[in-house]
Parts: C-alpha cells; structure tokens; sequence
C-alpha cells in the first residue's frame, strides 16, 4: 500500500511541475523511494506514453504529458464523437479556458500562443517565462480538475488545484502553496458611484470554515438538475463564494474559475469560460456584490445574499455560449462525416 502510495506521489509531483525535473529533485521531493525503483517507474511510464524524457546523462530531464486529456468523469457533450473529434474539442476547451482565466490575471500570451506552448512545448519569443508557467500550471490544473470529477470535492483536491497553478514554489511561510492564506487580503474597488473604497476578504481565521461550506454545497448538488439553462447559476454561486473569501494568497481567481465548473462537468455539460475581453465588466460585477454584502465571517456563511447573485448570473448566462459553439461545431463536424 505504501509503495502504491509513494508511486502515485512520484505521477503528482511530475505532473504538477510547471519544468521539466531530474531524477534527483524527484528523489529528493519524495524522500525514501530508492532511485533504483524511481527508474523503473519513470520508464514504464515513458513506454506506456505518460511522461517524456528530455536529453540523457545528467541533463536528463523528465515532463509529463499534457497533451492528450482524458477525463475520468463521462462528459456527455462528447457523446457521438470520434476519438480525434474528443481531442481536439477537449483541446480547444483547455486552450479556451487556459488562456482567458490567465490573461485576466495579465499573461500575456495569446490565444495562439497559449496553443503552440500546450502542443509543442516551446517557448515563445519575447514573452516572460512566468506566461509559458502560468499557462502550463493551468492546463494541468484543468487535467487535475478533470481526474477529481469522478471523486467528491475535498480539501486536498483544492490544494492540489493550487499548487498546480502557482508558479513560485518559495518556502515562504506567508505565501503557502497549497495551503490557505495566513495573512489577511483585500483589494482597492471603486464603487458604482465612483467613490473608492476596500475590499476585505475573509480573515485567516474564518476560510477554514467557510471553504468547508463551500466544499460540502459542491457535494451535495444533486447533479441531475443540472441542465444547460440553470449551469451559469451554479456557476456564479461557487465563483463568487471564493472569490469573496479569497482562501489562497494569490491564485484565487483561477482556483474559482476551475472549482466553479465542477457541478457542470459532473453534469455532462462542457465549461463555462469568462473571456479575457469582458474582464473589466467581470471585475466590477464581483466588486459591486462584495461592496454590498461586505466581509464574511462564521456568521454570514458564504451567501448572505443571495438575491445580489443576479447580476453576475446573468453575466455568466450571456458567455455561456462560447463554449456551446465549439462543442456545437464538433458535433457538426461529425454529422458531416456521418452522412458523406
């Protein structure tokens, strides 16, 4: 069992890494595997297409696949398509979705870019190392997001969410990777008015609790009534609680746009994405609903009020339709192969 445990601790800090690492940082990140038996695994995994192995010698360098993506969960908008069809589709949502939820946070690859990087693993002239990270961490979040749908959320889950997109891998005590934050947050708004105003996120003390919550609403949705015209709803509902909490020191945006899409996945029905180009709306739907309901702590629970949702379910209704149209152009494609 623990030799089991210890290999499955091997596949997650590989895939986790945002770098291609050696056999001695996987040694070391592991602590009492043998590197006679880390060989081993590593090759099985390179036969069996799992992981990459770059340069030889010393420099030898190992990177786990992410170019294929293969959820657990059954995903009924991929039903009646071809094998090649499911790929590029669950390809062009990961491009999608990784590139939007980073360049709100300012990446400043493109669509195009983010694509060139996932597919061939090369970097980009004249971009930032931390861009090809980010979007790296991020489409591996994505495969992490899609291996959990076949379990109930958890805390590890989140955490291991978080450490996927985080590219700084620091000790530092007050930045925790994986972790909820230690320091209190918050952010500078302006209101509707145009008066300027703070943002206080939950304290430290109260995100255990709070996230717990939040953890077992996801738990206990009843994923036959989600359907295609009350998603965004769902959607809205988790995104905005951690938002509002703002668990993590940073990365929370991210973890939200990840997390939020869990009850539609395990639906069947395909991610909601928010367009980098609507980002200062965006912003200032989450701003006006924290603005008006204010902190939250062990008294509020994680949706004081619930009726000030509207506006940014609304928000999420209108976006919805990008990535219906990509799943609706797959199943196009493969009626035109049916029928020829």
């Amino acid at each position: 069992m623990a030799h089991k445990s210890k290999k499955l601790a091997a596949l997650a800090v590989l895939r986790q890494a945002v770098e291609p690492i050696g056999l001695s940082t996987l040694a070391d990140r592991l602590g009492s595997v043998p590197s006679r038996t880390l060989r081993r695994w590593l090759t099985v995994w390179i036969q069996e297409g799992v992981i990459e192995k770059l340069g030889g010698g010393r420099a030898t360098r190992y990177r786990y696949c992410i170019a294929e993506v293969t959820p657990n969960a059954s995903l009924t908008f991929l039903e009646g398509l071809d094998s090649d069809l499911r790929q590029s589709l669950l390809k062009q949502l990961r491009d999608l979705w990784t590139h939007n939820s980073t360049a709100i946070e300012g990446n400043t690859l493109t669509l195009g870019d983010t694509h060139f990087v996932l597919e061939e693993g090369l970097t980009i002239s004249g971009k930032p190392l931390k861009d090809h990270q980010e979007v790296i961490g991020h489409a591996k979040a994505i495969e992490l997001l899609y291996t959990a749908l076949s379990g109930p959320l958890s805390e590890s889950v989140i955490f291991d969410l978080h450490k996927a997109i985080q590219i700084e891998k620091n000790a530092d005590i007050y930045k925790p990777v994986g972790g909820w934050k230690i320091e209190t947050n918050g952010t500078y708004a302006i209101t509707e008015e145009g008066v300027q105003t703070f943002i206080e996120y939950a304290l430290p003390i109260y995100v255990p609790a709070l996230m717990s919550e939040l953890i077992d609403y996801v738990n206990r949705i009843d994923l036959k009534t989600v359907n295609a015209s009350n998603a965004h709803q769902h959607y809205a509902r988790i995104h905005m609680a951690i938002v509002h909490i703002h668990p993590f020191w940073d990365g929370n945006g991210r973890i939200a746009r990840l997390l939020a899409n869990i009850p539609l996945l395990k639906a069947g029905l395909p991610p909601l994405v928010i367009p980098q180009d609507q980002r200062r709306e965006y912003i200032q739907i989450l701003a006006n609903y924290q603005i008006s309901v204010g902190p939250l702590d062990e008294t509020t629970g994680i949706w004081p009020r619930t009726k000030q949702l509207k506006d940014f379910e609304h928000f999420c209704e209108s976006i919805y339709s990008i990535t219906k149209a990509l799943v609706g152009n797959a199943h196009e494609l493969q009626q035109k192969r049916t029928r020829a």
